[in-house]
Parts: C-alpha cells; structure tokens; sequence
C-alpha cells in the first residue's frame, strides 16, 4: 500500500519558518520525482516546488529565494523549508510522487500552512 504522509504544518507569523515533511512507503523512492503544490482557498493546486529523482529542483517564482526543497533517498523522505512566509502561502499543501517514466502518480492527504498575525 503506498502511502505518503505529510507533516509540519501549522500556524506560523509572517517572517517566520516551518519545516514540511512528507514521508512516503510502498513506493521505491529513488525512482520518484517529487513535488510539493498547494492549494488556496478558491484555488486551484498550484506546483510549488520540484526535486527529481537525480536531485535537480526548479521552484514556482513566488517562492523562489524563501523555500528550499529537498530529499532523503535513505529515509525516503522529502522536505520543504519554508522562510519569510507571507499571508499569501496560506494554504494546503500536497505532496505528490510521480514515478519517472511519467506513470504511476500518487498524493499525499494534504497539511494546512496558515500564515497570520
């Protein structure tokens, strides 16, 4: 049974920080591209980060500069450092694993990140 699980989110100021992680089974994790979207309120799921298999990233602008991704083949486990967050990252997020021929796809459950004073 594959199964990825999200964790770290939560209520946070604007300025500050927090630490996802999504921990995944029942897949072979090395042949996985992973990705990180989220999901406004009446909004679609948007991508926000993307780490390859190979370990090559590429990130949605807005994000860019504040949020690294990053994996842990070993722990197969994949993480989003998330800095100077604004009101505007309010939202789910998703992990998602996409296996690297392009076939099998697979969702996490989602974890809320609110961003408030």
């Amino acid at each position: 049974q594959v199964q990825l699980v999200e964790s770290g989110g939560g209520l946070v100021q604007p300025g500050g920080s927090l630490r996802l992680s999504c921990a995944t089974s029942g897949i072979t994790f090395v042949l996985y591209d992973m990705g990180w979207y989220r999901q406004a309120p009446g909004k679609e799921r948007v991508l926000v980060a993307a780490i390859t298999s190979g370990g090559s990233t590429n990130y949605a602008d807005s994000v860019k500069g504040r949020f690294t991704i990053s994996r842990d083949n070993a722990k197969n486990t994949m993480y989003l450092q998330m800095n100077s967050l604004k009101p505007e990252d309010t939202a789910v997020y998703y992990c998602n694993a996409r296996h690297i021929t392009g076939g099998r796809t697979f969702w996490g459950q989602g974890t809320q990140v609110t961003v408030s004073s």
